[in-house]
């Protein structure tokens, strides 16, 4: 992809991502929320079915194996990675889909199992609701 190319925070828009030319944090919540905005917009997703909640859910169950795929397989970091931000682009999509405060929402949630309890389940760490 060329860096010289499309991003929600340049003037225009173009046909892929670069990293933004501005003093915004490329690694927020809001500039990735931002990209995958523009993204929906682009391919008006939201006019085309793209942004249907039980569509998105079956993406990001298909992404999830390829995720796995790449584990069981023995990939390479650059595979994985590449899955990962691809179940994160449609998490972030999902979350402006259902018109949801997904920052809000991991804040909250870490928040809460930072007052969990870990413990040994057959030898792998747990953090969860144990009651």
């Amino acid at each position: 992809m060329p860096v010289d190319a499309y991003n929600p925070l340049h003037c225009g828009l173009k046909t892929s991502f670069a990293t933004p030319k501005t003093t915004m944090n490329t690694d927020s919540y809001q500039a990735m929320l931002a990209a995958v905005q523009a993204f929906h917009d682009k391919h008006r997703f939201k006019q085309t079915g793209g942004e249907d909640l039980v569509y998105r859910v079956a993406l990001m169950a298909e992404e999830l194996g390829e995720i796995s795929a790449c584990v069981t397989k023995g990939k390479d970091k650059a595979r994985l990675a590449e899955e990962c931000a691809d179940l994160m682009i449609l998490l972030l999509g999902t979350a402006i889909a259902a018109d949801l405060d997904l920052e809000q929402a991991f804040w909250g949630k870490i928040n809460l199992l930072d007052r969990r309890r870990a413990r040994l389940v057959k030898g792998r760490i747990r953090v969860s609701e144990f009651d």
